[in-house]
C-alpha cells in the first residue's frame, strides 16, 4: 500500500552495483570552484568520480564557457568565467515570460520494478504516471514517459533533453516517481542523488534554459520516519469567522524542486489511487493550473496532502493514522504562471 523505504542491509549490494558501473556513469557536474589533488580519478562510496590526477591546462573549454585554473597553496583551483545566454525575460519583470512558441518538454521517470532484491514493486505508480501525464499535457507540455530506467538510461534521456535547443520553450519539467531514502533516489539498478540530474539544466550546461523555470516533482520516500500529526481544536478565544539591456543571474537560479515529503520521512502511496502527493498535485494542476501561480498551486497541494489524507493500516498500528507534508525548495526569481497558449498545437 505504501512506498516502503530501504533498510541499511541493502547498502552493500547497491554500492557494489554502483561501483561496477562507475567507468561509464557520468561524473558530478563541474563545481564553480573545484579543488584537485594528486589522488587521481577514483569512485566514492556511491560510484561518483572524484576528479584529480593530471593537472589541467591553463585554459580549457567547458560545456558553455572557459575553465580557468591557477595554483593556490599547492592546489589547482578551477573556476568558470561568466557565460552569456539570451535574455528570455526583462530584468525587472515580475513574472516569467511564458509567451514562447511552446510550453516546453516534460519528462516523467516512472519506476515500478527494480533489479535490487530488497525493493518491492511500487503498485499504484502507473496510476500516478497516467494522471500526471494528462495534467501536464493540459498545461501544453510535450510529455515523454520513461519506464523503469536503469541509471545509464536515465542519464541518457536527461542528457538528450538538456542538449536540445529550448529557445522557443517557456520552461522544462521533470517528474521522478520512485523509491528513495535519506537524500538518494533509486533508478532500476542503483541509487543516485537528484543533484546529479538537475545540474544538466543549469545555465552553464543548458544556456537556452537560462532565466527560465526548471521544475522538478519528486514522489519518493526520504527516510522511514512517520508523522502522527497533531489534533487542532478551538479555544474559547477563537473566532468563527544594472542596465535594462543586460544582467547576470546565478547559474543555479530559476529551479523549483517539489518533494512529496520532508527529509527523513515516509511518503505514502495507495495501491489503487496512487500516491497522496501526485493525486493532490494533479488535482491542483487540473483545477487551477492556469489560474494561480506555481507557488500558490503547491501551497494548495500541501494543504490537500496535509488535511485530506491519513493512513489507514489497522493491521499495523505503528503505520496507522499517519500524516504527511510535502516540501518545497524554490530558487525561482519571478512569479510562474501557466497562461493560455494562443497558438496551441496538437
Amino acid at each position: 500500500m505504501t512506498d516502503d523505504c530501504i533498510s541499511t542491509t541493502t547498502i552493500e549490494y547497491i554500492t557494489k552495483a554502483t561501483l561496477k558501473m562507475n567507468t561509464t556513469t557520468p561524473r558530478n557536474p563541474t563545481d564553480s570552484i573545484r579543488f584537485e589533488d594528486e589522488i587521481g580519478d577514483r569512485p566514492d562510496a556511491l560510484g561518483m568520480g572524484i576528479m584529480g590526477g593530471e593537472e589541467p591546462s591553463s585554459e580549457n573549454k567547458t560545456a558553455n564557457g572557459v575553465l580557468q585554473t591557477h595554483q593556490t597553496n599547492g592546489k589547482v583551483v578551477s573556476f568558470e568565467i561568466a557565460s552569456v545566454a539570451r535574455m528570455p525575460t526583462e530584468r525587472n519583470a515580475m513574472e516569467y515570460n511564458m509567451n514562447h512558441k511552446r510550453r516546453g518538454h516534460a519528462l516523467i521517470f516512472n519506476h515500478e520494478f527494480y533489479d535490487i532484491p530488497s525493493l518491492e514493486p511500487r503498485k499504484g505508480t502507473n496510476v500516478d504516471c497516467e494522471k500526471l501525464k494528462n495534467a501536464l499535457k493540459n498545461l501544453d507540455f510535450d510529455v515523454k514517459v520513461h519506464k523503469d530506467c536503469k541509471l545509464r538510461e536515465l542519464y541518457k534521456h536527461i542528457e538528450k533533453a538538456a542538449s536540445q535547443d529550448h529557445s522557443d520553450n517557456d520552461c522544462i519539467a521533470v517528474a521522478i516517481l520512485t523509491h528513495g531514502e535519506h537524500g538518494y533516489l533509486y533508478a532500476k539498478d542503483v541509487m543516485y542523488k537528484l543533484e546529479n540530474i538537475w545540474h544538466y539544466f543549469t545555465a552553464h550546461e543548458c544556456p537556452t534554459l537560462a532565466g527560465k523555470p526548471k521544475l522538478f516533482f519528486i514522489q519518493a520516500c526520504r527516510g522511514d520516519r512517520l508523522d502522527p500529526g497533531i489534533k487542532l481544536q478551538k479555544t474559547e478565544t477563537d473566532g468563527e469567522t544594472f542596465s535594462e539591456m543586460t544582467y547576470r543571474i546565478p547559474v543555479h537560479a530559476d529551479f523549483l524542486i517539489s518533494y512529496s515529503t520532508i527529509p527523513g520521512f515516509y511518503s505514502w502511496r495507495n495501491t489503487t489511487d496512487g500516491s497522496w502527493y501526485i493525486q493532490s498535485l494533479v488535482e491542483e494542476l487540473n483545477r487551477n493550473g492556469k489560474k494561480y501561480d506555481m507557488l500558490t498551486l503547491l501551497t494548495f497541494v500541501s494543504q490537500r496532502v496535509a488535511v485530506g489524507f491519513e493512513s489507514c493500516v489497522p493491521s499495523r498500528p505503528i503505520m496507522d493514522q499517519q500524516k504527511q507534508i510535502p516540501c518545497l525548495t524554490s530558487m525561482l526569481t519571478r512569479i510562474l504562471r501557466f497562461n493560455e497558449k494562443p497558438n496551441k498545437t496538437n
